[in-house]
Formats: structure tokens, sequence, C-alpha cells
């Protein structure tokens, strides 16, 4: 799982993100992956039962229903029919998006 997290101008991953909250935070490696792992694992829950997830300061996450429509397979150009589907969509905050846009 790769997160998006800065990190230096890079990519921050779910164990780097382990990692610097264990050492913020004074915490076991351990300790510190029970917590993100309980957040991620809760927030996936939210949005299965259709909640939306509000984080102040980064923006929110929520689901959106698209309908379905008939398409055409690009390989054989046959007709398909492509069901409604439910995806989660996340909005970024204004905060974040200033903060991204000054630097």
């Amino acid at each position: 799982m790769t997160l998006i997290f800065g990190s230096e101008g890079g990519t921050m991953n779910k164990s780097q993100l382990v990692e610097k909250l264990a050492k913020t935070e004074n915490l076991t490696i351990k300790t510190a992956e029970d917590i993100v792992n309980t957040v991620f694992k809760e927030m996936g829950k939210s949005l299965v039962r259709n909640s939306r997830i509000e984080i102040r300061g980064l923006g929110s996450f929520k689901i959106k229903k698209y309908d379905g429509y008939n398409g055409r397979n690009p390989k054989t150009g046959k007709l398909i029919n492509v069901e409604d589907k439910k995806l989660p969509f996340f909005k970024v905050g204004r905060e974040l998006k200033e903060r991204v846009d000054y630097t």
C-alpha cells in the first residue's frame, strides 16, 4: 500500500507512516502500527456503511454513486452493459489545497 503523504518531496508508504508516528509520539513500532491499522480499518468500515469521513485540514471521503451505461469493449467493439457502481471519492480540504498551492 502506497500512501501519498509527502516525505521530502517523495511518497510515504504505510510502513514509513508507522515509523514516523512511532518516532514523533515516542511509541513502539507495534503500537504505532496498531494505531495506523485501526484508523484505516475504521475509515474503510465507515465508507462501506456509506458514511462520510471528514478530516479537518486534509479533506473528506465519501461514496459516490455512478449510474450504469452502455459502452463498447475497446478490443472487440462489442456493446457491453456497465453496471451501476459506487466508488470512494476524496475531496481536498481548503487548508490543504492552500498549503499545496503555496509551495
